[in-house]
């Protein structure tokens, strides 16, 4: 099973674009607003070495940002 992990923050409208391309696809994902929480800043940080929304986690493959090429070539793996 996939797991598909987006971190968020609420004013990100790529972040929006993101979460309705999953949700048209009918895959599950774990949200996580890293709007006004720093641990999950931090975390988010360690998996893509930088402060940037979204940031996609598809069992361990990291995407910066929405881009459907690289997302639709993770979730095929």
């Amino acid at each position: 099973m996939t797991k598909l992990i987006i971190y968020t923050t609420i004013t990100c409208p790529f972040c929006k674009m993101t979460k309705q391309y999953f949700q048209e696809k009918g895959v599950e994902y774990e949200e996580k607003d890293v709007t006004n929480d720093a641990a999950l800043q931090e975390e988010m940080i360690k998996k893509s070495g930088m402060f940037a929304v979204p940031v996609i986690d598809i069992n361990g493959t990291i995407i910066v940002g929405f881009q459907k090429d690289k997302i639709e070539e993770a979730l095929k793996s």
